[in-house]
């Protein structure tokens, strides 16, 4: 049985679009980020919970196994093959929308990005707050997405550090 987390809204979006667009093929990309144990493969996972939000499973293809950013958009062209072409829409968490739509980009998929599991608390004031965890925890957060632009760009696996949305993604 699938434990969900904050991350969640990955998965309900997918399902909510898979239903609004009913013709439309849908690829999960997930596998594992440990270095060490490979056994737990976030698609193998992801797949029991899409099919209990009624998303079809013949129009499913899973991608198990990629161990980053970079390795979902090249292990799941192989799976889609020449139609990475025509608009794809690719889910993620808001904060993450930057390092993967640049790396989709670069290994060839027309991607138009669909943020969700946005990190806000919805509140428009500033304040000051003492709360060591959780701006540690932010902070991480935010270092660990700057530090992968970085390394992503360094090595070419993006082509911009921050990447712009596309003039398609503009005129929708």
């Amino acid at each position: 049985q699938p434990a969900v987390g904050s991350g969640v809204e990955r998965l309900t979006a997918f399902a909510a679009l898979a239903r609004q667009y009913p013709g439309v093929p849908l690829i999960f990309t997930g596998g594992s980020g440990s270095l060490t144990d490979q056994s737990i493969k976030e698609a193998d996972f992801a797949g029991v919970f899409l099919d209990q939000l009624g998303v079809d499973p013949a129009r499913m293809t899973y991608e198990n196994q990629s161990r980053n950013t970079y390795e979902n958009a090249v292990e799941s062209k192989k799976l889609a093959g020449d139609v990475t072409t025509a608009p794809w829409v690719l889910i993620t968490s808001a904060m993450h929308m930057p390092r993967a739509v640049g790396v989709f980009r670069e290994v060839g998929w027309n991607v138009i990005p669909y943020p969700v599991d946005y990190s806000t608390t919805g509140e428009e004031a500033w304040s000051i707050q003492f709360n060591l965890a959780g701006g540690i925890g932010a902070l991480r957060s935010g270092l660990h997405e700057f530090v992968g632009l970085a390394a992503y760009r360094l090595t070419g696996r993006t082509d911009a550090l921050f990447p712009a949305p596309s003039d398609a993604t503009r005129a929708r």
